[in-house]
């Protein structure tokens, strides 16, 4: 079988058979040998006289390889998972502890289950008990890949030491390859795979998902049909193909294959739940939750399928909004404060950047904006995880975290969905057939132009990274959205890949990108459409290197960028005498002003960080002197040059909210009104749950005389349950009657009555609006209670 000689293999499997009749082994073996010589029908008839077998003498197979044969026969026949464990697995763990065979066992079901860290425990049992066996590392490679990549790699790695030719790693590999669109290298592993195993399907299924993506369609056919050679239904395969093409968000393509997997067998459940995967992703959401719902029912060990189902319930609970085009989904509560806001965003992004890409955007759009994490994981993904990830786009289905779940510190939740609608743009453009590194790219460099604050931008660690061996050549860059080395090697791929769309746009114009997004919506491969309209992959490796590093350079090039020389727990006085000989060192300097920081010296950390902020006035990392020369001027009551350094680091940084609420602060006690609106319109940007910043948007508002904005500040307030609720019913009914909308006025006012009946100011405008009489200009400032306590 490893060999791929099929015939010889099932003329084996009788002789053995003949010699032993009574085997349950021989005849799970059988399970998988005899469908790849035609006899799918026999192979099912010798596993009903397995359980025969097995039920009439039960104590004859109750070894330790016969009760694990047991267990993987009624897992495959669908029993519950816990009572496989219970009555077949532990008694070979307590009676065989050193036994290897059953941790992989153990191993490969918690896999099943997508319970990997479980899975990752057994394996590593295994792997002190066999070091040297191959399928040990290469399930711990399979159960570290999402939550460890690294490790899993290191894990891969000793599979192929062991055993250069082990199959199942060698398929890994070469997943791992197309992943990355690391396609010569994908073919190079399946190679070495039909070396050993000419025939085999998955090899074959995996060429056939690069001819795919490769427009090939005749080299798909052929590869997939190699591949169901021997057992020509065989629904591995196309769920394989189906999957790999999901993955590479081809979801109507996916989708296809495993329906075409589900009439091979239609109750293969790694098919049907990619299938509602994609369905859900495609924004099919009817039959998408049906089929997770059979799922579950057919394993309720299912994590996906019960994730799923779970949080099927929760959706039902988010309220919908609608715009042309736009369907928003999100709790309650929240589009109370800010649904409106965000529906506007959207709406503005999708005429915007769709008019930008000349993109069709007629099928809806469903935006999903969850307050708990795991719920936007288990949409997104299926599992809980995905720490990091603010937003996903699927092309007609974007998921997205909210502010709430996202603690003290969230981005800024209207660049993320600026992000994350040019994704649906530029993946509708091109029907999904982009690389990772242009769309990413093209969205991050799409926040910038929106707004200079958002997105990504070079920083001193940036270009550090860039002048050092960290930049990845443009033919690669996928791979390093995939294993980053670190969440900061993970943000400079983003900051890379702007970088590279930028670069196209200056030196080969706008319409060429455009028409590089029609090529690939036309199926032509990212390198020939690179060529026709820009250059070939080899010159821009090349020559966006050096743009990079000329960009890099000549950043904040007034600087000196020497690494310093000193030991990493150098004092103060060693900062200061190295300083003097490099004045203006940038980490020197930054070194020298961390140190003053600590020790409280605030007047003398002023003089290092006035002349950081001198040489690089276009700093927006964490780590800006302006930041730190805000907090001096604070410690110092200098509340002038306070705000001056607060007010940059505002300018620079879009989730800034230490910095927009003091500067919110200061604005209100200034009563500089226009400032104060500002700040909490960025505040609104990265936190709109907090209740003061609509409280004193909709006063600032007020006094701008900008009704349309303080009466939605207003609606925002009332949405969050405030302290006083009647003060802001009456605020918002005056600000309604202003407006001549009487009726909302009127139920306005009623609503601030029932909190405070003997409120005398609502009762008077009460009266006045059923008198009828006009009320254009109310006393200012707006009245307030006279009577509370």
């Amino acid at each position: 079988m490893a060999q791929g000689q099929y015939a010889t293999a099932r003329e084996t499997l009788e002789v053995a058979l003949n010699q032993f009749p009574g085997s349950i082994r021989l005849r799970w073996l059988a399970h998988e040998v005899l469908p790849f010589s035609g006899e799918s029908e026999k192979s099912r008839t010798l596993l009903t006289e397995l359980e025969r077998i097995a039920s009439a003498n039960p104590g004859r197979y109750s070894d330790a390889g016969n009760l694990i044969t047991l267990g993987q026969y009624y897992l495959h026949k669908g029993a519950d998972a816990r009572q496989v464990l219970n009555i077949f697995f532990k008694p070979v763990k307590t009676r065989l502890p050193d036994y290897v065979e059953i941790y992989l066992a153990c191993g490969e079901l918690a896999l099943s289950k997508h319970d990997y860290e479980l899975a990752a425990e057994e394996f590593r049992r295994a792997e002190k008990l066999l070091p040297l066996h191959p399928e040990v590392h290469y399930g711990l490679a399979r159960a570290l890949s999402s939550s460890q990549p690294e490790l899993a790699g290191e894990a891969l790695e000793k599979a192929l030491k062991h055993n250069p030719r082990h199959v199942n790693s060698l398929l890994l590999k070469a997943n791992h390859f197309i992943d990355a669109e690391a396609y010569a290298a994908a073919e190079d592993a399946i190679q070495e795979v039909l070396a050993v195993n000419p025939e085999h399907p998955s090899a074959w299924a995996l060429r056939a998902v690069m001819a795919h993506l490769n427009n090939d369609r005749d080299k798909e056919q052929e590869s997939r049909s190699r591949a169901l050679k021997h057992w020509t239904d065989n629904p591995a395969v196309d769920a394989l193909i189906g999957r790999k093409l999901s993955q590479k968000y081809r979801f109507e393509e996916g989708a296809t294959y495993q329906q075409q997997a589900l009439k091979f067998d239609k109750s293969y459940l790694a098919a049907k739940i990619q299938l509602s995967q994609d369905l859900l992703r495609l924004g099919q959401e009817e039959e998408g939750w049906r089929l997770a719902g059979e799922v579950s029912d057919a394993d309720g060990y299912h994590i996906v399928a019960h994730n799923l189902v779970q949080l099927k319930q929760e959706l039902a609970k988010f309220k919908t909004l609608r715009a042309d085009g736009l369907i928003v989904r999100m709790d309650s509560r929240e589009a109370g404060i800010y649904g409106d806001r965000a529906l506007a965003l959207l709406t503005r992004a999708r005429q915007e950047l769709g008019a930008r890409y000349d993109t069709d955007l007629e099928t809806p759009v469903i935006v999903e904006i969850f307050p708990q994490q795991q719920d936007f994981a288990i949409r997104t993904f299926g599992l809980p995880g995905g720490a990091g990830f603010l937003g996903v786009c699927f092309g007609n289905v974007i998921t997205v975290n909210s502010p709430a779940s996202q603690g003290e510190h969230p981005a800024n939740w209207e660049s993320v969905l600026w992000h994350e609608f040019c994704h649906v743009v530029t993946l509708r453009k091109t029907r999904n057939r982009m690389p990772r590194w242009l769309s990413e790219g093209i969205s991050v460099y799409e926040e910038r132009q929106e707004n200079a604050a958002w997105g990504q931008a070079m920083t001193p660690r940036y270009r550090q990274m860039i002048l050092s061996d960290a930049l990845t050549p443009v033919s690669q860059l996928s791979g390093a959205f995939l294993r980053p080395a670190s969440p900061l090697h993970l943000q400079f791929a983003y900051y890379e890949a702007s970088l590279v769309v930028e670069y196209l746009i200056e030196q080969f114009g706008f319409p060429a990108l455009q028409h590089v997004l029609t090529d690939l919506g036309k199926g032509i491969s990212i390198v020939d459409a690179l060529q026709r309209h820009t250059a070939s992959l080899e010159f821009l490796d090349k020559e966006f290197a050096n743009y990079a590093q000329q960009r890099a350079r000549a950043w904040a090039s007034q600087a000196d960028w020497e690494e310093p020389d000193l030991p990493p727990d150098a004092d103060l006085a060693q900062w200061v005498e190295w300083n003097d000989s490099h004045p203006d060192n940038y980490w020197g300097l930054q070194q020298q002003a961390r140190l003053l920081l600590s020790q409280q010296a605030w007047r003398a950390a002023e003089t290092p960080l006035l002349k950081l902020v001198a040489l690089i006035p276009q700093d927006r990392s964490e780590t800006s002197a302006f930041r730190m020369l805000a907090t001096v001027y604070a410690k110092l009551q200098d509340q002038a040059r306070e705000e001056t350094m607060w007010k940059r680091v505002a300018e620079l940084q879009s989730d800034s909210q230490d910095a927009y609420l003091r500067l919110m602060e200061l604005s209100r006690t200034q009563r500089a009104w226009k400032r104060l609106a500002t700040n909490a319109q960025r505040m609104l940007a990265v936190n709109p749950l907090l209740p003061a910043t609509h409280r004193w948007l909709a006063e600032a508002a007020d006094h701008l005389n900008d009704r349309p904005t303080s009466i939605g500040a207003y609606r925002s307030l009332l949405a969050m349950d405030p302290v006083d609720p009647a003060e802001s019913h009456f605020q918002l009914a005056q600000l309604l009657y202003r407006e001549g909308q009487i009726q909302a006025a009127r139920r306005q006012i009623l609503q601030s009555l029932e909190h405070a009946p003997d409120y005398r100011a609502a009762l008077n405008l009460l009266l006045e609006i059923r008198q009828g009489d006009s009320y254009e200009t109310p006393p200012e400032p707006p009245l307030a209670r006279t009577d509370a306590p």
